[in-house]
């Protein structure tokens, strides 16, 4: 039996399930999904996106949804705004939050409502420094309808 490959499966197990995916140098943390009612269209993905060097977010896909688009809030004559953008810059070594209220992942013509606990798979395109085209799957937890941060991380004591 080839123990190095158990290990790193083993490896990528333990990053999936703390929410934290990495390819394609980018890393993103805490991916969430904000639940629906049932007539509901269209909801908001949330995560942090790290780079070491620099990437693009050039797309992003689901088949939880018709339509995905990146997207962000602005302010425009006192009325806040939502619109599409084509793509996202994560800078290097710094973290980029898409949040409610700000940059996020638009999910239009849902295909069905989004409860609590279901499980979205996403897809992020990502366009290196080199332009090179890369994918990278994330699976995001759908979270209660009135969820606006990411779930506060459990505390550890000894």
């Amino acid at each position: 039996m080839n123990y190095s490959l158990k290990f790193a499966g083993l490896a990528l197990v333990g990053l999936f399930s703390a929410g934290i995916a990495a390819a394609a140098d980018l890393e993103v943390a805490n991916p969430w999904v904000r639940g629906t009612v049932p007539a509901q269209k269209a909801t908001g993905a949330f995560m942090q996106l790290s780079s070491k060097g620099g990437v693009s977010l050039v797309g992003v896909g689901s088949p939880a949804a018709n339509i995905v688009e990146i997207h962000e809030m602005v302010m425009d004559n006192n009325v806040m705004k939502m619109r599409a953008v084509p793509r996202l810059e994560v800078e290097a070594g710094k973290v980029l939050e898409l949040k409610p209220g700000s940059y996020h992942v638009m999910l239009i013509d849902l295909k069905k409502p989004l409860g609590k606990g279901e499980i979205v798979p996403i897809t992020l395109r990502v366009e290196g420094k080199d332009k090179k085209l890369e994918t990278v799957e994330i699976k995001a937890e759908v979270r209660d309808l009135t969820a606006r941060t990411p779930a506060p991380a459990m505390e550890h004591k000894h």
